[in-house]
């Protein structure tokens, strides 16, 4: 044990079950969870959607909440409840000495523009001249400010005031295994007391699904568990709107001033291998390097279902022998928040000492009481990561 020792103490999360982390622990443990799918605004692909959200709950100024786009809403939002978790919203001394650390990505892109411009293109030869006339006259300037991936951070800081150090990071699942990693090197090292990381993705927005979509990586027909999606149509991705922030705090820091920790995080392993023949291997490693000697670990997965990459994760977990939870069955893949969501159900579980009931009917059941879980995510195209989450002593 060290004073330095990086401890979870609060977490915030949203998804299509509900909001908060007792909303989620209650939908996941209390026998076969059901998933919340929507398979018919998108058709033929499905997603999950998010549920109702009052957001001034959290965002108190209407003038804030209007010149957010659906994903820094929702960001800012679940930030909140991760400070509200360790019991730091409001505290000024607090929040203002905290640092941050944001996975994002590039904003959503004006549909009802995009859709015209395509349109115009049909029956006009100019097309360089058709695009500088709809840059010029159909665009808002505040839309170009609202696509800036660090006006995450930004909304965070205004609305909460975290107005210590700030780092955005993009790049998809991968910005998320960077901004763990880095929030804990820091803390670990003395640079840092108290990190809020986190990110958020809005899977409601037709250009969100085409990026999947242009690379064949979106699930056709009927919803399937993350595990059973292989041989279906399509390349195996149902994705989900949602969001996952964490307050990581030095332990010396977190017992000064009197809170319990849901977890401690012990590693944090980012992984950027190539995807060929020996990408089992590189996985099967980072799996060695993280969880070390640990033993009757639950293992958290954030599998997306793109066919390859999780083909390759659950192939290694089974030649561990490991207990699994695919979590994107019930609540999809959300791209930046990937690893969040994932470390975050790892420590929530931890933290009551007792495993998820099995998501669907291939996950075996977990016996005896849970000390210890390993978070995973493996990059639906690119970027892998792990961590492990321990009982905080």
């Amino acid at each position: 044990m060290s004073a330095h020792d990086v401890v979870i103490t609060g977490i915030g999360l949203v998804s299509s079950l509900g909001e908060g982390a007792e909303a989620h622990w209650t939908a996941l443990s209390a026998g076969p969870p059901a998933p919340v799918v929507d398979s018919e605004r998108f058709a033929p692909f499905s997603f999950h959607p998010l549920p109702e959200i009052d957001w001034s709950r959290q965002i108190a100024k209407r003038g804030d909440q209007r010149q957010m786009e659906t994903w820094q809403r929702l960001g800012t939002y679940t930030a909140g409840l991760a400070l509200d978790e360790a019991g730091m919203k409001g505290d000024e001394a607090l929040v203002g000495s905290m640092d941050m650390v944001i996975a994002a990505g590039g904003g959503e892109r004006d549909a009802a523009v995009d859709a015209a411009i395509l349109a115009a293109s049909q029956t006009r030869a100019d097309r360089e001249v058709l695009l500088n006339e709809k840059l010029t006259t159909e665009l808002r300037p505040t839309l170009f400010l609202a696509q800036l991936s660090n006006l995450l951070a930004g909304n965070i800081s205004i609305v909460h005031k975290v107005t210590g150090s700030s780092r955005t990071f993009m790049g998809e699942e991968g910005a998320a295994v960077s901004a763990v990693d880095t929030a804990f090197a820091r803390i670990r090292s003395g640079q840092a007391t108290h990190v809020l990381v986190g990110g958020a993705f809005q899977s409601e927005h037709p250009d969100m699904l085409l990026g999947y979509e242009l690379g064949g990586y979106l699930h056709r027909g009927p919803h399937a568990p993350v595990w059973q999606r292989q041989g279906m149509p399509g390349g195996g991705i149902v994705s989900g709107s949602g969001s996952a922030f964490l307050v990581l705090e030095q332990r010396e820091h977190a017992e000064k001033r009197g809170r319990k920790a849901y977890a401690e995080l012990l590693a944090v392993t980012p992984g950027r291998s190539k995807r060929d023949a020996g990408y089992e291997d590189a996985l099967a490693s980072i799996y060695a390097r993280t969880a070390k000697d640990a033993e009757n670990l639950l293992v958290v997965s954030g599998a997306s279902g793109a066919h390859a990459a999780t083909a390759a994760e659950q192939a290694v977990l089974a030649r561990r022998g490991a207990v699994v939870r695919g979590y994107s069955s019930l609540i999809g893949h959300v791209k930046e928040a990937q690893f969040f969501v994932a470390v975050a159900l790892a420590a929530l579980a931890v933290g009551k000492g007792k495993a998820f009931s099995p998501f669907d009917g291939s996950e075996k059941p977990f016996s005896g009481p849970l000390t210890g879980a390993l978070a995973t995510t493996v990059g639906y195209h690119y970027f892998e990561g792990m961590a492990l989450v321990a009982a905080a002593e």
